[in-house]
């Protein structure tokens, strides 16, 4: 479900590994965050979050939500809130290797990173949340203005769309492109350089450059409306997820 790969350097690579395409259910959600919560604790001084070669995460997994009450629905939101506070909340600094397509809770996680790494070519990015029925919630739609500015998250957020990664370069979404094959070196790299940097003020800087974000995602207790799940429970949102599942099964 995850490799835990070591660099030099103090560097940790924390590779999603749930085949066939890092679908996001409960267990990973939680596996995730502990080893993001562990990997300081554990000598590291910077996270590289990766995936499969061309596929970094193709989000929640649908089929497997779908099977859940709505308490069940309510835990896994509720975890997957706090997977991304603690990305947010890192004490070091964590970088996405974005080595494939990361749509919708893929290109989610990675806004919570320092850095963002992501393959070139064919692969496609975004909150594309709305066409599959779902509403994006404000704490999520805060984390993607503070990235690319308030009217381009509009554009993308209201539309669901997904970008290739040059467009995803070109408004900042992604930091950096690389081939699919040097996509995780080059992170790894990013964060070597970091790590050059006097620590002490490198860390005070980040987290004063962060506080915006902390504000928010510091503490995810309450974090996710009760309207959010009341939404995924509408009929608008069970006809489209259904029909999402039924088209997957198909293929």
């Amino acid at each position: 479900m995850l490799d835990i790969l070591p660099h030099e350097g103090g560097i940790h690579e924390i590779r999603l590994a749930r085949a066939p395409v890092n679908a996001l259910d409960m267990d990973l959600v939680t596996a995730l965050r502990e080893a993001i919560v562990d990997a300081p604790r554990n000598g590291a001084r910077a996270i590289v979050l990766s995936g499969a070669q061309g596929m970094f995460s193709a989000g929640v997994d649908v089929p497997s939500l779908m099977q859940r009450d709505r308490d069940g629905v309510g835990e896994f939101w509720t975890g997957f809130f706090a997977l991304c506070g603690a990305i947010a909340a890192s004490p070091v600094p964590t970088v996405a290797a974005i080595t494939g397509h990361s749509p919708a809770g893929g290109a989610v996680l990675t806004l919570f990173c320092d850095y963002r790494v992501m393959a070139h070519g064919v692969y496609k990015i975004g909150l594309n949340e709305v066409q599959v029925g779902l509403s994006v919630p404000e704490p999520i739609q805060f984390a993607l203005r503070r990235i690319v500015g308030a009217w381009r998250a509009e554009r993308l957020l209201v539309a669901g769309a997904l970008i290739d990664a040059e467009q995803a370069h070109a408004i900042g979404l992604v930091d950096e492109l690389a081939t699919a094959e040097q996509v995780v070196t080059r992170a790894v790299l990013w964060a070597g350089e970091l790590l050059k940097a006097p620590p002490g003020a490198m860390l005070r800087t980040r987290a004063i450059a962060r506080a915006d974000l902390l504000a928010v995602w510091g503490n995810t207790d309450g974090l996710l409306g009760a309207d959010f799940i009341d939404g995924f429970f509408s009929d608008e949102t069970q006809a489209t997820l259904h029909a999402l599942v039924a088209r997957l099964k198909s293929k």
